[in-house]
């Protein structure tokens, strides 16, 4: 017979619990967007390009709280899909201004209306909108956003 194993003690740990939605919400997100083969970082990316366009490559790192070494990754990668594309800034050769390819924005709007699906369920599992801002402010006390 196998002993009673007790993590009860960790149900109490913050960090331990926002992990657990966390792991939760990003497999949620994998199922959802498997299809347009985007992952949370690229979904944000393109997201924030589509509603800030001509953005610098560096606001945009910091915005997303990435390293800029892992953003350059990041951006080739969807560079490589069609799906960005980066105009270089006359004086600086490091800044580049990000841009939606037209397969970007096409994927863009799929991808909004896969999240707005996605937020509706959440927002249905917290017990409403009330809920959902309330751990909203609460999440902000931890992590201040950068609005």
């Amino acid at each position: 017979m196998a002993a009673r194993f007790d993590a009860s003690a960790m149900n109490k740990v913050i960090g331990y619990r926002l992990r657990r939605a966390q792991s939760y919400i990003f497999q949620q997100f994998d199922e959802r967007f498997a299809r347009l083969k985007l992952r949370p970082a690229e979904y944000s990316v393109l997201e924030l390009i589509a509603d800030n366009p001509g953005c610098q490559q560096g606001t945009m790192a910091k915005a997303l709280g990435i390293k800029r070494a892992n953003f350059v990754g990041l951006i080739q990668g969807l560079d490589a899909r069609g799906l960005t594309a980066r105009d270089q800034q006359p004086g600086d050769k490091r800044a580049n201004a990000l841009y939606l390819t037209p397969a970007g924005q096409a994927m863009i709007v799929e991808a909004r209306e896969i999240q707005a699906e996605f937020e509706r369920h959440c927002v249905d599992l917290l017990g409403g909108e009330a809920e959902r801002d309330h751990l909203l402010t609460l999440l902000d006390r931890l992590a201040p956003t950068a609005d």
